[in-house]
């Protein structure tokens, strides 16, 4: 049973989410010859002040291109 974790920064569209999902089960499917019923796929969405690049949180760089 394929198991596919994805992990972004929060704030997508839920359809956005919804055909990541499907592209990604897709190719599992396709590159695994894996059971469609058998694939799982994960998507866990991290708020921006939870994520950070260097020592600045994502909401942190938003910001600061923001000029804020």
């Amino acid at each position: 049973m394929p198991l596919v974790e994805v992990t972004l920064s929060e704030g997508r569209d839920p359809a956005a989410i919804r055909a990541l999902i499907h592209e990604v089960h897709a190719a599992v499917e396709r590159s695994l010859g894996s059971p469609a019923q058998s694939i799982r796929v994960i998507v866990r969405e991290v708020p921006r002040t939870h994520w950070a690049a260097g020592d600045q949180t994502l909401a942190e760089r938003d910001e600061a291109s923001r000029g804020g």
